[in-house]
């Protein structure tokens, strides 16, 4: 099975509930489970990680500060079924568990799945686990990047063709729809879907039929569709990029799959995880991680997700001489420099979601010289009704003075 950068809890009776990890580990866990329970903010989470404390009730408790010890354990038949439900993830976070917990809510009906999140986070795991979970999960597994497809080429990969239905056509092909009757299809990157295929897109998801490319029988499916993207659709259908009923259609059950940044308790599970990994691919003994290494990145926004974490670890593995992880942190800190200079309004970049969302609606607004509502408003530029607008501006305290 191929290595996944997305992480699921593992449990262990021996291990605190983390699996594979000493405690020096399980302490640096434990604290950012506390901090998510208390409603810290990541930037918090981040300069508790840097000064060492530990928070179990009201008292602070300082961590093992010597270097991190990789520990492997034997597998157990449970734990090999949970993996085979949940491919490959590894982690214990708020925000990984709160997803997990909708994708069994959701898997075992057959609703259309949304799942929407940055890149590199995950999302294919996840379609993969509401698969798993779902009564289909003996069925066909059939994956499609909308992305990746010529847009000629396009509405044969998914619906096929008759032979002679154009030039080349020497042969039938079936298309992914097909392939994938009474089965599960995962259509990644959905918003790249051209608007002139999204009607009969819309059409198979609503009626469950199709026909060929050059053929007049129409063809009946039993498919369930999990739909993913990175891009921001509500906003392509305000720009008329995406179309409205084909976005209400495929986001019957929306799912978010958190960025790391947000689940930042999970990253010494995730280290731990993909250093055994390539560790055993290069034949190498890497046994300890530095504990100013798991501070930077403890310390690090990720912007490439887990994906860049994972090419991080198997970079860090490659320039490691011995048993101990010698990770190239200048990187990191590089990216961090780039990350804290200036935004278009020239203030620095905003730390929390809160901030973030009031920094774009101020953008907005400079950027249409302050008019709310109309086509050429605000409003309009974010996807927003001018009533919702103006409502999150008093919420977020935004007026033109104060600019």
């Amino acid at each position: 099975m191929s290595a996944s950068p997305l992480c699921i809890p593992q449990s262990d009776d021996n291990s605190g509930g983390i699996h594979r990890m000493k405690p020096a580990v399980t302490d640096i866990a434990r604290r950012y489970h506390s901090a998510v329970a208390s409603n810290n903010d990541s930037s918090e989470r981040r300069r508790s990680a840097r000064h060492g404390h530990v928070h179990e009730g009201q008292n602070a408790v300082a961590p093992n500060q010597e270097d991190v010890h990789l520990h492997c354990e034997s597998n157990h038949a449970a734990r090999n079924k949970e993996r085979h439900i949940f491919e490959g993830m590894v982690g214990s976070s708020l925000p990984l568990r709160r997803t997990l917990e909708q994708v069994m809510t959701v898997a075992p009906t057959d609703a259309t799945v949304l799942i929407q999140g940055e890149t590199g986070t995950g999302k294919e795991l996840i379609a993969r686990a509401v698969h798993n979970l779902s009564p289909r999960r003996d069925r066909q597994y059939v994956r499609f990047n909308c992305a990746a497809i010529p847009l000629g080429l396009l509405e044969s990969e998914l619906f096929g063709h008759e032979r002679g239905a154009f030039t080349g056509a020497v042969a039938r092909k079936i298309g992914r729809f097909e392939l994938a009757n009474k089965g599960t299809l995962f259509l990644d990157e959905i918003g790249d879907i051209p608007l002139e295929l999204q009607p009969k897109l819309l059409r198979v998801l609503q009626e469950q039929e199709f026909e060929r490319l050059g053929s007049t029988q129409t063809l009946k499916v039993d498919v369930r569709v999990v739909a993913a993207t990175s891009r921001d659709l509500p906003r392509m259908v305000s720009a008329r990029e995406f179309r409205s009923d084909l976005y209400y259609r495929i986001n019957v059950f929306p799912l978010r799959v958190p960025a790391l940044r947000e689940r930042i308790d999970d990253i010494p599970l995730l280290v731990n995880h993909f250093v055994d990994l390539y560790a055993k691919r290069m034949d190498k003994t890497v046994s300890v991680v530095p504990a100013e290494a798991v501070a930077a990145m403890l310390d690090y926004s990720w912007p490439g997700n887990v994906r860049e974490l994972q090419n991080f670890i198997e970079r860090a593995v490659i320039l490691s001489p011995g048993s101990s992880l010698r990770p190239p942190l200048e990187d990191l800190s590089q990216v961090n420099q780039a990350a804290e200079t200036t935004n278009l309004t020239g203030q620095p970049a905003p730390q929390t979601l809160l901030e973030a969302e009031r920094e774009h609606i101020i953008q907005a607004l400079a950027a249409t010289n302050w008019i709310i509502g109309g086509p050429k408003g605000a409003g309009a530029r974010l996807g927003l009704a001018r009533t919702t607008l103006i409502a999150k501006m008093h919420r977020l305290g935004i007026s033109r003075a104060q600019a």
